[in-house]
């Protein structure tokens, strides 16, 4: 993989395009069998997103231009990922070492959040008053959501949630903050080789779309990624910009279901949804597995194994249980669920992979989960060898994971359970190898 670029940070600083001498492999070429109202269909789409393109870089080189005054050290700093304020003056930070917590700062007050969503309301060309109490922005790097103190009446209130065009996940650093073990680590880079179909779970704030960004930066340089987000947080055109990743984003005129359909005219090896959060996204998932495309997404569940049925309840039809989940069992391999919590231990808080689950019909046309990898709130892991249905999925792909899971942990650490012993096809605790 290529270095990627250092991104459009919150002043308005553009990207080094980095040259790429790495031979591409032309696409194959096939046979449209599009008819000439699809095509319509398509180039209004089209259309439409290269004209909000347009005003989307537009609108960021006048974002960039916005007094946030004290409120600028925050924007500025890479340890934080949202600012909230409210109640008269309150200032809370989410930060990706402390958690949140309460902040003190005189300055930053009612006026000066007004005047932000102000200067944000003239850019976007809208109106932020009490016939409009409401208002959304969004930039290359920050999303911003205004309440009118019409409406919150202990003060004018605003989220400012920060999307950097970056990687912020890396190996070395992963393994070191037990993030993840190694092994478990390798397995998920092997999947991704093996182009399994993965879903991220987890609560909001948890990093589920940092993991994807994370897994989406180990596909393959000559396989054609497409975003497909209501709100941009996945950047990846601008992490990537050598290669061929194409970013959509939906709006009234171009639904989740609109653009799929051309996404799929587009040929893409890979479709990264970046939140399944409705019908349409559920029904997007399902038409894109089904048709032989790759995924990465992510959904708000609190374990893994819940992921199909929490896809199921966000449906707005009665289609049949049994045969929504075994399309979802029979496409979908696996399950990831990060979770973030503060470590008394390490008075820190943390991010980490609790839980990779697979799931998958078996002979008998039966819907089956297997908890490959499963860490509690102590620390404690435990295992289970993959179903040999994963282990065959990947071989086809060319990928074979058998190294992965014949050793476990040395007498000292579960996290280098490569070392030494066996797996087996049953479930055994950390504490009973040690």
């Amino acid at each position: 993989m290529n270095n990627m670029d250092e991104g459009m940070n919150l002043q308005g600083i553009h990207y080094n395009v980095p040259t790429n001498n790495n031979p591409v492999e032309a696409p194959q070429t096939q046979t449209s069998t599009t008819t000439p109202q699809e095509e319509n269909v398509q180039n209004d789409i089209i259309a439409n997103n290269l004209v909000e393109n347009v005003n989307y870089a537009r609108n960021d080189n006048l974002f960039s231009n916005i007094d946030f005054g004290p409120l600028q050290k925050y924007l500025v700093d890479d340890n934080i990922t949202d600012i909230s304020y409210s109640n008269g003056g309150q200032v809370w930070l989410k930060t990706l070492d402390k958690g949140v917590y309460r902040t003190e700062e005189n300055e930053i007050n009612d006026a000066l959040i007004e005047k932000i969503a102000f200067q944000c309301s003239n850019v976007m060309g809208k109106t932020f008053n009490m016939a409009h109490p409401f208002l959304d922005s969004e930039s290359a790097e920050l999303r911003m959501n205004f309440v009118h103190d019409s409406i919150a009446r202990n003060g004018i209130a605003a989220v400012f949630r920060k999307t950097p065009a970056k990687i912020r996940l890396e190996k070395t650093k992963l393994l070191q903050e037990n993030y993840v073990n190694l092994n478990i680590h390798d397995f998920l880079i092997k999947a991704v080789e093996g182009h399994c179909n993965i879903i991220v779970s987890g609560e909001t704030g948890s990093g589920k779309t940092e993991l994807v960004k994370y897994l989406a930066a180990h596909t393959k340089e000559n396989e054609k990624i497409i975003t497909i987000e209501d709100t941009l947080e996945l950047h990846l055109d601008r992490i990537f910009p050598h290669r061929d990743i194409v970013a959509m984003k939906t709006n009234n005129i171009a639904s989740y279901s609109d653009v799929l359909v051309t996404c799929m005219r587009q040929n893409p090896k890979w479709i990264l949804l970046s939140e399944v959060r409705s019908a349409e996204a559920v029904t997007a998932v399902r038409n894109s597995i089904s048709s032989g495309h790759n995924i990465l997404s992510t959904i708000h569940s609190d374990k893994a194994e819940s992921i199909p049925h929490r896809m199921y309840s966000l449906l707005e039809t009665n289609i049949d249980v049994d045969q929504f989940l075994k399309t979802i069992y029979r496409y979908v391999q696996l399950g990831v669920n990060v979770r973030g919590r503060y470590d008394s231990n390490e008075k820190r808080f943390k991010r980490e992979i609790s839980e990779v689950t697979e799931f998958y019909v078996d002979e008998n046309n039966e819907a089956k989960h297997n908890t490959i990898y499963k860490k509690n709130v102590n620390g404690v892991e435990t295992y289970n060898q993959p179903s040999k249905y994963l282990k065959e999925y990947l071989e086809g792909q060319g990928v074979n994971i058998d190294d992965l899971f014949t050793n476990v942990a040395s007498t000292n650490s579960v996290s280098n359970f490569s070392q030494n012993s066996n797996l087996n096809n049953n479930y055994f605790n950390n504490d009973e190898i040690l």
